[in-house]
């Protein structure tokens, strides 16, 4: 039983996130010859806030490329001593 995991952005439409599982389950079926109705696919949407790259949030990376400003740099935290 093939289980594919999405993880995307927030914001698609159902009919989109219907499409995208539909061409999952095909490719499945055709490259793995599993029956379409043991395809699993899961999708979890991100807020975001609450993706990272580069220890910037989806959204900062967004506005930056808007010209909303340079993105920041992310801030070092100091380790509590011990």
């Amino acid at each position: 039983m093939p289980i594919i995991h999405m993880h995307l952005m927030e914001g698609r439409t159902p009919e989109q996130k219907r499409a995208a599982a539909k061409a999952v389950t095909e490719a499945v079926v055709r490259t793995l010859g599993a029956k379409p109705e043991t395809v699993r696919v899961l999708i979890t949407e991100l807020d975001a806030n609450g993706f990272y790259v580069g220890g910037l949030t989806q959204a900062e990376r967004a506005a930056a490329q808007n010209g909303a400003g340079p993105a920041a740099e992310p801030k070092a935290v100091a380790a509590p001593d011990r």
